[in-house]
């Protein structure tokens, strides 16, 4: 026998994602009854604005500036937490739960930072935690990694998890632009985070790498811990040189197991992928994700990673299934839905010297006889073995080279690094991208 028939619902921000759940929630409450066997009702949702003019039309009497009036209302049943931050994000969230309410989030940073405290706190009070919408937007990344590849290991997870990195980069590559004003044009569009270094630091990939570490491999990575590196060093002459070398250049989370070690190398930063990749054929705003497990082999998955639309539908995802699980009092026991458990629970973060990639490197030279052969004694001085090597002249007495490397420990390119920019030849100090050698 259901519990009860109508679910209330309180909305915790009503901003550009907040509008967007109203507003598809009102739309299609016929269908969700159908499918779920209740009602959701909006009972109420809270802003700091309370005069602001919005595009989603809401009863005065179901706008409230204080979101305590929500979190502590008995009637509400499922609250979403939509207003960003980790402040008083985190105050809310608890004491949701604390409650036995139900919570939707689709706060990444929230999850990354305090991710373990907020499931503690589900699993003590027997309430329900949803986060599909802090990672990846619409795609459903989150219930793949739980449900539908719950039977796999996972050696490699790796993606594009940035919506406006990816945006920038795309631009960049098809029209040759330098960063600075394809940055104007995002910010025109309001593509990028009030705090820019999210999007162009890498920052927010990162939070969400955490997330899904967490899910596949069961431990928290402390971001500080993580290799992070953003995009404001790519310049269209590397977009040059990635294609002429058949590669393209995009921001990449990638979360991989070390030779199926339990050592797990988390880290965000622009990457060299063929260009025949699926991957790379992910452009402008969109995400696209690669799954690789011992079962089902490998996963691709793309689609909107940000906006109204796409975010609102994870988030209401993932109120359907709160809808599911608390209106069937069999269903209500469902522990791994109350906070979810990681797939495996012994795996920590890789020391730097299990860690390797394949590099490119582009450095200014001075254009005169014996420089490559300079260079590449440098590199075999720590094991970094060229796999091949373009130049470009920039004037009589400069030349612009790059040089591809086979996998190499990232300990060893540091040091190779630390002795280039010693040498005479080189004018500046060498910028390298790591490269993948993967087929999505």
């Amino acid at each position: 026998m259901p519990q009860k028939s109508t679910l209330n619902i309180g909305l915790l921000g009503f901003g550009t994602v907040g509008q967007g759940v109203w507003k598809h929630l009102q739309a299609n409450s016929a269908n969700l009854e159908q499918r779920l066997g209740g009602s959701l009702y909006l009972a109420k949702a809270s802003t700091k604005d309370l005069s602001k003019i919005r595009s989603v039309s809401i009863p005065k009497e179901q706008l409230t500036d204080d979101p305590w009036e929500i979190v502590n209302d008995p009637q509400i049943d499922i609250v979403c937490e939509l207003i960003g931050g980790t402040d008083l994000a985190r105050k809310l969230t608890l004491k949701a739960l604390e409650q036995g309410k139900t919570v939707v989030s689709a706060n990444k940073a929230l999850i990354c930072e305090h991710g373990q405290e907020i499931f503690d706190i589900a699993r003590t009070h027997q309430a329900h935690f949803f986060f599909e919408a802090s990672v990846a937007g619409g795609i459903p990344i989150i219930k793949t990694l739980r449900e539908g590849l719950v039977a796999n290991r996972f050696s490699l997870i790796h993606g594009i998890l940035n919506g406006t990195s990816n945006y920038i980069l795309t631009r960049m590559e098809q029209e040759g632009l330098p960063l600075e004003t394809v940055l104007a044009d995002a910010r025109k569009l309001g593509y990028v985070e009030a705090d820019e270094s999210l999007d162009l630091d890498g920052w927010d990939a990162a939070h969400k790498a955490v997330i899904l570490t967490y899910l596949a491999h069961g431990f928290w990575a402390d971001p500080k811990a993580l290799t992070v590196e953003g995009i404001r060093s790519i310049t269209p002459q590397d977009m040059s040189f990635a294609k002429k070398l058949g590669y393209k250049i995009k921001l990449l989370a990638i979360i991989e197991n070390i030779k199926n070690s339990g050592q797990i190398a988390v880290g965000v930063h622009p990457t060299l992928i063929p260009e025949a990749t699926i991957l790379a054929s992910v452009d402008d705003v969109f995400n696209g994700i690669s799954i690789t497990g011992d079962v089902a082999g490998t996963t691709f998955l793309v689609g909107r990673g940000a906006g109204q639309d796409a975010t609102a539908s994870a988030v209401i995802s993932d109120i359907a299934d709160a809808a599911s699980l608390l209106l069937n009092t069999h269903q209500e026991k469902n522990a791994q839905k109350k906070a979810p458990l990681p797939i495996e629970t012994s795996c920590k973060i890789a020391n730097p010297e299990a860690v390797t990639s394949a590099y490119y490197f582009r450095m200014c030279a001075k254009d005169k006889p014996g420089v490559l052969a300079e260079i590449a004694e440098a590199l075999a001085a720590h094991e970094v073995s060229v796999a091949s090597m373009l130049q470009e002249s920039l004037d009589k007495n400069k030349v612009a080279l790059v040089i591809t490397t086979h996998r190499a420990p990232e300990s060893q390119l540091t040091q190779a690094i630390k002795h280039l920019e010693q040498l005479d030849c080189i004018l500046e100090k060498p910028f390298f991208i790591r490269i993948l050698d993967s087929d999505l």
